[in-house]
C-alpha cells in the first residue's frame, strides 16, 4: 500500500513525497482513511510506530476547506508534555509546507502575551499541553466552541501524570459535535472509562497487541550491586563496551538522580546533557537539539523523555534505574529500534529491582536475556533473624545482645574481677529509698478499660494540691 491509496489530498501527498517517505505504517495506513471519512478513531499501537503523522495528514487534507477564527480555532492536538508538543507542531511544518495554515503552541515556559497574540489572529491547528489551555481558557483569551477535530495524543501518559480530570474538563467545552481521533500505547481502566465517556462509535485501530515491544530492539539484562557508585561504575563499563553505539539515552527514575548520573558523567569525560522536568523550556530545548544534532552523545534523563519523541535514529537504550512501572519500561526501550532500524536496550538490576523485573516480562510477556550472571535476590532474614521482640525477644544474628536481651534470656551479666577489688575500697552505697506509693502508681503501666469498677476514681489533682493554691488571698480595699 502507498500514501495514494489513502485519500489524502496532492499537497498533502507532495509533502509525502518531499519527505522521502513512500509507505506508511500500519497504523497510518488502518487510521488515515477512517479519520478521512470523519469518523471517530480509537488508535493503539506502541511507541516508534507513526502514529504523529496518522492523524497530522489527514487533519492537513481536512483543513483544506475553511478559515480559522479570532481565539476560535479549528482543531485542537493535546499532548502530555512540552516536548511532544513541539514535535508535533514540527510535523505540521514538515508536512504542511505547500498550506498556508496558522499553527499555535500552547505550553508552559513561555510568555503569555506572545502566545495571546497568535490565538487573536486566529489558528487552524492549536498544539497544547491541558494546563496551559485551561489557563487561557480561564483568562477569556480562547473560546473552545469552533473545535471540529479534537485529538488525545498519548493517553495513557496523560494518566500517569494526572491530566485526566482536564482532559474530561476539556472534552466537556468542545462542540458535542467534534471528531475524536484517541491514540495510546496501553489501555488501563481509566483509559477505556474515558473512551467511552467522549468517543461516539470509534473505530478501533490496533495494529499491536498493547504494551508489547518491537522485535527490532535487543534486550538484555545486567546485574549490579545496590550502591549508587556501583550502578554508576556498571553503565560506565556498558558504554564503553556497547558494541556499534552511536548515541544513547539513559534513563533515571528520580530527576535528582538525573542530575547526579550527569555530572559524574561529565566527570569522566562523556558528552552528555541532562533531561528532567524541573529544567526551565529553554534549557530543555537546548539539551534536546544538542543530542539530535550529535553534539553530545548521551542524554540522560528522566521518565519527560520516554513518551514519543521522535529522535529516529537513537542507537541504545540504557535503563539506569529499572522502572517502578512496567508500562514506562516499554516506553522507554521504544526510543530505539524506531523506523526499522536495529536497537538494544540495557537494564541494570539490583537486588531490590526483583519484583518491578518480574513486572516488566509479565507484561511484555517474554524472558529478558542477562549479560553475566543474574542478580541474586536481596537477602530476606527469618523473624527470629530480625529480632522481633513480640515472637520471643531474640536479636539479630551477629549482633551484640543488648542489657536487655540478657536479661530477657536470663543470661548473667560477667562483670570483670577489678572491678569487684575496685569496689571492695569504696564505701557500700547504701540501697536506694522505695519510692512512694504515689510514684508508683502514676507510672505503672496504664489499665486496660475493662478495669474494676471498684477502682476510686481521681477527682481533680487527686490528693496532691500545689502549694501555691493553699496561700491566704488578699482582698483589696
Amino acid at each position: 500500500m502507498t500514501f495514494s491509496e489513502l485519500g489524502l489530498s496532492e499537497r498533502v501527498l507532495k509533502a509525502v513525497e518531499g519527505a522521502g517517505y513512500v509507505q506508511p505504517t500500519p497504523i497510518q495506513a488502518q487510521a488515515i482513511p477512517h479519520v478521512m471519512q470523519k469518523r471517530d478513531v480509537l488508535g493503539i499501537a506502541q511507541t516508534g510506530t507513526g502514529k504523529t503523522a496518522a492523524f497530522t495528514l489527514p487533519m492537513l487534507s481536512l483543513l483544506e476547506s475553511g478559515r480559522a477564527r479570532a481565539r476560535m480555532p479549528r482543531t485542537l492536538i493535546l499532548e502530555p508534555t512540552r516536548e511532544l508538543a513541539a514535535q508535533v507542531e514540527d510535523s505540521f511544518a514538515k508536512y504542511g509546507v505547500n498550506h498556508k495554515l496558522s499553527v499555535a503552541l500552547l505550553i508552559g515556559g513561555v510568555s503569555f502575551g506572545d502566545q495571546d497574540a497568535k490565538i487573536t489572529r486566529g489558528v487552524d491547528v492549536l498544539i497544547a499541553t491541558p494546563g496551559r489551555l485551561l489557563d487561557h481558557f480561564e483568562r477569556g483569551k480562547l473560546l473552545l466552541t469552533g473545535i471540529e477535530v479534537l485529538v488525545i495524543d498519548e493517553a495513557d501518559r496523560m494518566l500517569d501524570m494526572g491530566f485526566i480530570p482536564d482532559i474530561e474538563r476539556i472534552c466537556k467545552l468542545v462542540p458535542f459535535t467534534r471528531q475524536t481521533l484517541f491514540f495510546s500505547a496501553t489501555m488501563p481502566p481509566e483509559i477505556t472509562r474515558l473512551t467511552e465517556a467522549f468517543l461516539h462509535n470509534p473505530v478501533r485501530v490496533e495494529v499491536s497487541r498493547p504494551a508489547s515491544t518491537a522485535q527490532t530492539i535487543t534486550q538484555s539484562l545486567v546485574a549490579s550491586g545496590g550502591k549508587d557508585y556501583e550502578k554508576r561504575e556498571v553503565l560506565r563499563g556498558l558504554i564503553k563496551n556497547a558494541e556499534g553505539l552511536k548515541n544513547a539515552i539513559i534513563f533515571c527514575n528520580r530527576k535528582k538522580e538525573v542530575g547526579v548520573l550527569h555530572r559524574s558523567l561529565l566527570k569522566y569525560g562523556f558528552e552528555a546533557v541532562a533531561l528532567h522536568g524541573d529544567m526551565d523550556q529553554r534549557a530543555r530545548l537546548a539539551a534536546l537539539d544538542s543530542f539530535k544534532n550529535g553534539e553530545a552523545k548521551l542524554l540522560v534523563a528522566s521518565d519527560v523523555a520516554a513518551r514519543g519523541l521522535d529522535i529516529p535514529d537513537v542507537s541504545h537504550v540504557f535503563n539506569y534505574d529499572t522502572p517502578h512501572h512496567a508500562e514506562d519500561y516499554v516506553h522507554r526501550i521504544g526510543r530505539t529500534g524506531r523506523a526499522g532500524r536495529q536497537g538494544s536496550s540495557v537494564t541494570i538490576v539490583t537486588p531490590i529491582d526483583d519484583k518491578s523485573l518480574a513486572a516488566i516480562e509479565k507484561l511484555i510477556g517474554q524472558k529478558i536475556e542477562w549479560t553475566g550472571e543474574p542478580v541474586e535476590d536481596a537477602p530476606r532474614r527469618s523473624r527470629e533473624d530480625r529480632g522481633d521482640r513480640r515472637h520471643g525477644g531474640r536479636h539479630e544474628a551477629g549482633r551484640k545482645p543488648s542489657g536487655r536481651d540478657r536479661r530477657d534470656s536470663g543470661e548473667a551479666r560477667k562483670e570483670p574481677a577489678d572491678h569487684h577489688r575496685r569496689a571492695a575500697g569504696r564505701p557500700q552505697q547504701a540501697a536506694p529509698a522505695p519510692r512512694p506509693p504515689r510514684y508508683a502508681e502514676e507510672h505503672e503501666p496504664r489499665r486496660s478499660h475493662d478495669h474494676d469498677a471498684s477502682d476510686a476514681r481521681v477527682v481533680g489533682m487527686g490528693d496532691h494540691v500545689p502549694s501555691f493554691l493553699l496561700r491566704p488571698v488578699r482582698r483589696s480595699g
